[in-house]
Parts: structure tokens; sequence; C-alpha cells
């Protein structure tokens, strides 16, 4: 279900689903259902929350004002209610306070996913606090004052590295690996974190700090020999190297330790060069290099490049698409234009170089349709025109058109203060929509469903009856099975008012049987006689629905109600379970004067004859199945064949629940429908022989 709310959100945020409908939504979730405990409609408000972050936005104008602080009322209050889970009051209380913040949301923490190694060091450099010992040589100074992402006053702390050393072990100062030609000293991880064993740190145990001459005589190959001259501490180290070489050093390693300059190279490891992708991004944070290093070459034989220039990216030769105000000045002038010289042609044209998105396609109907309201009838012909052309280029589609008519509808209380009759010119757009096929009449129906912008819809028939006929509105309505009392307000929801209504509006001739059932049976007490009930028929009875099996129904309602009004005229319970000789004889008689009248219309119709038994079916169900009156009934007919056998067993097999009352039926007549169905077999039998 949350699923589905997220993709109706998704479709509201494009105007792709109206605003009522989205209303409507958030109505259903909002409402209690009957005999469902609140703690049981977390799914449902869960949902509701979702479609409010959505559309929240959207709905909340001026216009909707009122209803969305009748939502967030019910809402807020139920972000006490201890009878909701925790996280259903906690999601209800964000919605809430999302729309306070006017439906900015809260700043999300931004993940950017996993750095590389390179920029978890510099973050530890610049954030965590963890600083590099200071150099104890020149070549160690220089060194660090060409690594721009040192800061240039750090107060060194030796002990710091600690058990940090390993996943820092390649920052500068820390050491950059081991082997020929790579710069070691006592505070590397390689080294330092044997700093208590002489063995590994290069002291010795009496105090005097000397190191190891592996990595001596690899590091004073890195020495420039200017720098030796000048430097008294690397004499110093180079003196007491040799010497530890000669004394304390196996013959074995006495070829390692003499590596010759030309061997080596002066060029650092690569895992310790910034790449140049990483210095521009550090530029804001920090100098590139120190004051009094800046204009100078490294020690090292480093190569000190300027950072990139980072040049603007060319602006793009592609035409950006037009803003809403401009497609709706466009929109503007391109109508004006088409009433004024009516070239369909250009307007077409316009409409096409607008490159209207389509979520742009609704707004720019409605403004055509509003910009007609108040003008000539020919201009208003016009528009519907240009509408069905754009449609039949494929511009525009029926759903298109129905956005805009709602929208225009939804505007139509203040529209009316200009133009007092635009409910009527509304109608005329929609006839000539429904007639060119746009829209179909179902669909405008379900949109106007509950009397919704009474009495549009009947206009919008009167409309259609102008401009094509009765009878291609009546077969139209028909195939569209509208529930025309659903048209009307609430009130009003019955057959006699619905009569009324429509015979004010001239549109009865809709429903041709409803003025027959009102009628028909005040004529058969004014003249019985089966010749002037079959003329009353014909004269005011369209021949279509001769064969309709709503004509047949109330036709055979209509002598069954008159054969119980004369034969009870008190409707005595009574009489109706126990009727004397007399009275059923009557009823026999009576049944045998209308005889012509349903052989006329229910003879060779099978399933017209099974309309006529459910007709008998809820006539009795009516009276409340006095004992024998079916089964009386269905003798009589049967006798008199105004009913075949085969209509009589389709009736017991047919299933259905449009006529009530089949159980009972069933019941009281079963035993006489088994006889007749094996009478009919032996029938059959008979004539095999």
């Amino acid at each position: 279900m949350l699923g589905n709310i997220k993709f109706i959100g998704e479709l509201g945020k494009l105007n792709l689903i109206h605003e009522s409908i989205l209303h409507k939504c958030i109505k259903t979730l909002l409402d209690k259902k009957k005999r469902v405990q609140l703690k049981d409609m977390g799914e449902d408000l869960e949902c509701l929350c979702q479609i409010m972050k959505t559309v929240g936005p959207k709905l909340d104008h001026a216009k909707a004002r009122s209803l969305m602080d009748q939502y967030f009322g019910r809402m807020q209050s139920l972000t006490t209610n201890k009878e909701l889970p925790a996280r259903i009051r906690f999601l209800l209380q964000n919605t809430v306070e999302l729309r306070a913040n006017k439906w900015s949301p809260r700043k999300a923490q931004v993940d950017n996913g996993p750095k590389t190694i390179n920029q978890v060091r510099q973050d530890a450099v610049k954030d965590l606090g963890v600083f590099i010992p200071p150099p104890t040589d020149g070549m160690r100074n220089e060194f660090f004052m060409e690594n721009s992402y040192l800061p240039t006053r750090i107060k060194f702390d030796r002990e710091t590295l600690g058990g940090l050393a390993d996943m820092f072990g390649q920052m500068p100062g820390s050491g950059i690996g081991t082997g020929p030609g790579v710069i070691q000293d006592h505070y590397s991880p390689t080294m330092g974190r044997h700093r208590t064993n002489p063995h590994y740190n290069g002291h010795v145990a009496n105090g005097n700090g000397a190191h190891q001459p592996q990595f001596e005589a690899a590091g004073k190959q890195f020495i420039k020999p200017n720098q030796g001259q000048n430097s008294p501490v690397f004499s110093h180290k180079q003196n007491h190297s040799v010497q530890m070489q000669s004394k304390d050093m196996a013959p074995r390693f006495s070829k390692k330790g003499k590596v010759n300059s030309d061997e080596i190279s002066l060029r650092p490891a690569q895992s310790f060069i910034l790449s140049k992708k990483q210095v521009p991004k550090l530029q804001p944070q920090m100098t590139l290099f120190p004051p009094s290093t800046q204009g100078q070459t490294s020690q090292l034989g480093l190569k000190i490049n300027p950072p990139p220039i980072q040049e603007k990216p060319a602006k793009s030769s592609k035409k950006a698409p037009p803003t809403k105000e401009e497609l709706q000045k466009m929109t503007d002038t391109m109508i004006a234009d088409y009433l004024n010289n009516k070239n369909i042609e250009e307007a077409v044209n316009a409409v096409r170089e607008m490159r209207a998105p389509k979520h742009f396609i609704p707004e720019m109907l409605n403004k055509m349709v509003v910009f007609s309201l108040d003008r000539s009838d020919e201009d208003k012909e016009l528009t519907s025109t240009l509408i069905h052309t754009l449609s039949t280029d494929g511009l525009v589609n029926g759903e298109n058109l129905m956005q805009a008519f709602l929208s225009v509808l939804d505007l139509c209380p203040k529209i009316e203060e200009e133009v007092p009759l635009a409910k009527s010119y509304l109608a005329q757009f929609a006839a000539r929509a429904i007639i060119a096929e746009l829209v179909s009449i179902a669909d405008l129906a379900h949109h106007l469903e509950n009397g919704a912008h009474f009495p549009l819809f009947l206009l919008c028939l009167q409309q259609m009856v102008k401009l094509k006929d009765r009878d291609w509105l009546t077969d139209l309505f028909q195939q569209s099975k509208v529930n025309m009392q659903k048209m009307l307000p609430e009130i009003d929801q019955n057959k006699d008012r619905m009569l009324e209504i429509l015979e004010d509006k001239g549109l009865s001739f809709l429903f041709p049987l409803m003025k027959l059932e009102k009628e028909l049976l005040k004529q058969i007490k004014v003249d019985p006689s089966p010749q002037s009930i079959y003329k009353w028929i014909k004269d005011n009875i369209s021949p279509k629905l001769h064969t309709d099996k709503g004509f047949v129904n109330i036709l055979v309602t209509s002598f069954l109600q008159y054969i119980a009004y004369e034969i009870n005229p008190d409707d005595d319970e009574e009489q109706l379970a126990s009727p004397s000789k007399e009275q059923l004889d009557e009823e026999k008689q009576l049944m045998l004067s209308f005889k012509p009248v349903m052989q006329k219309f229910l003879h060779d119709h099978i399933d017209l004859q099974v309309g006529a038994l459910y007709a008998l079916q809820v006539h009795c169900n009516a009276k409340g199945f006095p004992k024998g009156m079916l089964l009386r009934y269905f003798v009589n007919l049967y006798d008199m064949e105004i009913i075949e056998e085969e209509a009589f067993l389709s009736w017991k097999e047919d299933v259905t629940q449009e006529y009530p009352g089949k159980g009972k039926a069933l019941f009281q007549v079963n035993q006489w429908l088994t006889w007749l169905e094996t009478a009919e077999e032996e029938e059959s039998d008979g004539e095999d022989y």
C-alpha cells in the first residue's frame, strides 16, 4: 500500500492526478474506520505522512488552506495519542514540523561514500589533531616544508603517533616505506613501534643514540654535497655511521652498506607525493608552500608545480527550454492571434514550436478555454475546433483536456462573477469534446457524480441534443451505462424526483421506461381492455423498446399489480395467504384477458419470457411469498401458453443477484419444475419412437 501511495504522490506532483482526488485519498487515510481500533491504523497514517511529504507543498495553497489546517490539526492531535505506536507518532510529528518549517526538510547528513587513504590521512591532520614530530635535521625540515597540507605552526609531540602509526604510516614524517633509497628514522612507524628495542631503533644500551648502519648508509645518499658541508649534525652522523659499520656490522652485510649514489633515485615513493587532483581541493584550507620556501626548489629534488588553473566549462550551445512564464505568454499570444485571423494552421504550428512539456499542456488548454468564455459563440466554436485539431495532430489527448476542464471548473465560482453563464459555455465545450470523441460521456460523468457542479452534466446533455439529435444521444447514453440518479444531488437521488428534473430539462426521453412505469398502470385502470392497452403502448413507446427486458418487466408488473388490486383492494394478508375460490377464478380470468397483449410481446422470445418470470418473482417477493401464489401463476402462464417450457427451465438454471427472492421462489416451485422437466424428456423420448 505504501508503494501505491508513493506512486500516487509522484503522479500528483506531475499534475497527472487532479487535486480533488489527492484530497479524497488524504481524507480516506485520515478518517477512522468503523470497528477499527486506532492502534490498527498505523499503516494508513504512515501512508498519510508519505503522501503529505510528496504533494503537501503542492496542496498547501490559499484555496485549500482550510482543508490542510483540518488535516494537520487532526494529525497534531494524533501525535500525543498513546494508542499509536511510537514510530507512527514520530512520523506524524515530523510531518507536522515539516509544514511548520514551510516544507523545508531538515539538513540531511551527507555521505560522500568511501574515502581514499590519502583523504583519511589528510582529514586526520586537519581535524583529528594527529601531528608529526618536528624534524631533527636539515633534510627532514626541508622535506616537510614542501608538503602543502601540513600546517606551518604545529606543536609537535613525539608520543602522539602511538597506536595510530599503522593507519598513518605513509603520512609525511611518519616514514615512506623501507628499502634502499628510502629515508627512515626513529619516528617512523616501522622504527618507532620498536622504540624500546635497541637492535631495532638504532640506539645502543648506553644511550648513545646511533642509528643502524644499513639505514644510515642509504639515508646519506639523499643529501646534496653542499648540505653535508654546512650541516654539523649530518657530519657527526656520517662519521659515527662509519665507525659503527667497521665495528659492529657483520662482514656479509658490508656490501649492503656500500651503496653507489648513482643507483639510488632521488624521487620519494609514489604514495608520498600528492596527486595533482588533490592539490586544488586543499587550496582553500592551507597554504601550498610555507612563506620561507616559496619560490625555492626542494632540496630533495622534488619539482614544485603550481596548482592547475581551473577553466570554466564552455557554455552549451543548446537552447534552454522556455520557462513557465514564457509559455503562458506564448499561449496568450497564440490564442489571441488565432481568434483574430482564424488561421488554424498558424495556431497549430505555434503550439508545436512552443515545445511545451507534458505537464504544461492542461494549463495551456485551460487558458485557451478561459480566454474564449466571454467571447462570441463563433470564437467558442473556433476554440473547440482548434482543440480538436491539436488532438488529431497528437499534440494533446483526452486526459489533458479532462484535466484542463476540471481545473476550469475549480475556478468556476470566480469566473461566474464576470461571466454568469460560464457553466453553460463549459457545457458547450464538453459537448463538442464528446461529439469529437476526445472524451467519453462516462469519463465526464465520473468526475461529476453526486451532483458535483450540478446541473453541468444535464446542460452538457442538452447541448449534445442541439448539436446532434435525440436518437443519437439516447443510443450513446445507453451504451455509457451512466447511473443518472448519481448525477443528481444526494437529496434528489430517487426515481420520482429524477423524472421531474429530466422532464423540466427536456431530457425525459432518455428514460422512456420510467414514464411507462408511471403511466401504464393508470391506463390499465382506466381501460383494461387488451385493444386499448396495446394502442396506448404503440402510441407512447418506441418500437425499439418492445424487445427490451425492461419494457417487458414493467408490462408484466403492471398487469400483476392490477390483478392484485382487483382481487384484494385492501391488501389483506389473510386473503393473500388463503384466497377464496371466487378470488382464484377471478385471478385466472384477468390473466386470461391480458393474454393477447403478453403473447404479442413475448411470443418466440425466450429471453423476454425469462424476464417476465423474474418480474413475477419480484412481485411475489414484495408480497412476502404468500403460500401457493407463485405456483398458481406458473401453472396459469404455462397452461395459457404465454410462457414456454424452455423459459421455465432457463429461469430455474439462471443465477443472478439482480432480482431478489430467487431462493424462496425455487422452494415453492421446484417440485413443479422437476415434473415439467421430466414430462418434457418423456415427450422427447416418445417422438424418437
